[in-house]
C-alpha cells in the first residue's frame, strides 16, 4: 500500500481509463486522473439534464480492528455522469482499495481500520440525463423475449420471496393491464397498505414480514414492490441511492422494473421524485447494496446524507411518465 496523504481526495472526469481509479489505492492503480475544473459539461442536444450535488459523512468509534466495505459512491451509467467527486478518510494512514463488484458492478471501498475514531466523507457533482417515456407505451415483455442478463431478477432472493407471494400478487394485480401501469398499480397499493414507520423493521425483515405488520421503511416498500413484480413475470431489482427532496435526508431505497427494453425507476414510498434519484448500487435486494458492511466491532457515531438539486431541466414527476437512468 502507498502511504496515505493527509487528506485523500479524488476528482474524476468521465473517462473509461480512470473509471476505477482512486488516489492512494494499490500501487498498480492508474494515477492520471483527469480533473474537470470547468463545471458541468453540456448534455447531448435535445436531452434534458438535471444537476445534483450529493454528500455522505459516516463516523465510527472502532472498538477493535475492523474491516469495512462502504458502498456510498455514485455509480456511472450512460444517463448518470460524475462531473467531480472527492473522498476524505480520517485518520491519516488508513489503507484502502476500491473495486467494482456485485450484479450491478457497484463501486465498493474496502478499508481495514484500527481501534479509534474513523471518519469517511464523500461528495460528488452529478449530471443526470434521464430517459423519460409515457407509461402507456412501456409493455411487459414475454419471458422468451427478455435478455438473458435480466432473467436473474425474476428469481426469489433473500428479502424478496416472490415465490411465497405469487398467489397474493395474482389476486391483487393479475387483472391489471400489463406493463408500466401494472407496476404503478403495485406501487400505489404498497403505498396505501404500508405505514412508513422507522424502527418497525430491521436487517432480518423480508417483504412477507413487512406485509404482515403493514409497516416498514424505504427498503421494505421496495422489497414488496420487487416481490410482486417478479411474481407477475416482471424483472425487478433493488436500487440504493441519494434522493433530492427526501425528508429527512438519508440514503434511499427504491426499485427498477424492466419494461420494453430498459430499466425504469419506481418508488412505492412516494417520498421523493424519481427524477432526482442518484444511483449508488443495484442488486437483487438490499443485501447487495448496503451502504456499510462491517466485520468487527464499531459503533456508528455520526451519519449525514444530502442531495441537492442545483439546476437543469424539469423532469416529469407524475405517474403518467416513467424515468430511466440505467
Amino acid at each position: 500500500m502507498q502511504p496515505a496523504d493527509r487528506v485523500r481526495r479524488f476528482e474524476a472526469a468521465e473517462r473509461d481509463a480512470v473509471q476505477t481509479a482512486w488516489k492512494n489505492r494499490l500501487p498498480d492503480a492508474p494515477t492520471d486522473l483527469t480533473v474537470d475544473r470547468g463545471g458541468p459539461a453540456a448534455s447531448s442536444e435535445g436531452m434534458m439534464a438535471v444537476f445534483v450535488n450529493v454528500r455522505a459523512t459516516l463516523a465510527y468509534d472502532v472498538l477493535a480492528r475492523t474491516s469495512f466495505v462502504f458502498n456510498v459512491a455514485a455509480t456511472r451509467t450512460e444517463r448518470q455522469r460524475i462531473l467531480r467527486e472527492a473522498l476524505t478518510i480520517e485518520p491519516d494512514g488508513a489503507a484502502y482499495e476500491e473495486s467494482e463488484a456485485g450484479p450491478g458492478e457497484n463501486r465498493l471501498l474496502r478499508l481495514d481500520a484500527a481501534e479509534g475514531p474513523l471518519r469517511l466523507a464523500y461528495e460528488a457533482e452529478i449530471e443526470l440525463t434521464p430517459l423519460v417515456d409515457t407509461t402507456d407505451r412501456l409493455a411487459q415483455q414475454a419471458h422468451e423475449r427478455l435478455p438473458t442478463a435480466v432473467l436473474t431478477y425474476l428469481n426469489p432472493s433473500r428479502y424478496c420471496p416472490s415465490d411465497r407471494l405469487s398467489r397474493w400478487a395474482m389476486r391483487e394485480f393479475g387483472a391489471a393491464p400489463q406493463g408500466a401501469g401494472r407496476v404503478q398499480a403495485i406501487c400505489d397499493w404498497v403505498n396505501a397498505r404500508l405505514d412508513y414507520m422507522p424502527g418497525t423493521t430491521d436487517e432480518r425483515t423480508d417483504a412477507a414480514e413487512a406485509l404482515l405488520q403493514c409497516a416498514g421503511v424505504c427498503r421494505d416498500y421496495a422489497h414488496v414492490g420487487i416481490s410482486f413484480c417478479r411474481a407477475l413475470g416482471i424483472p425487478a431489482r433493488y436500487v440504493s441511492g441519494y434522493a433530492v427532496d427526501l425528508e429527512p435526508p438519508d440514503f434511499h431505497g427504491f426499485f427498477e422494473a424492466y419494461l420494453g427494453d430498459a430499466w425504469y425507476l419506481f418508488d412505492a414510498t412516494k417520498l421523493a421524485p424519481p427524477g432526482g434519484f442518484v444511483r449508488i448500487g443495484v442488486g437483487r435486494d438490499a443485501a447487495d447494496c448496503a451502504f456499510a458492511t462491517i466485520v468487527g466491532a464499531a459503533n456508528l457515531t455520526e451519519m449525514e446524507v444530502s442531495a441537492e438539486r442545483r439546476g437543469g431541466s424539469d423532469v416529469p414527476t407524475d405517474d403518467a411518465n416513467a424515468i430511466s437512468t440505467a
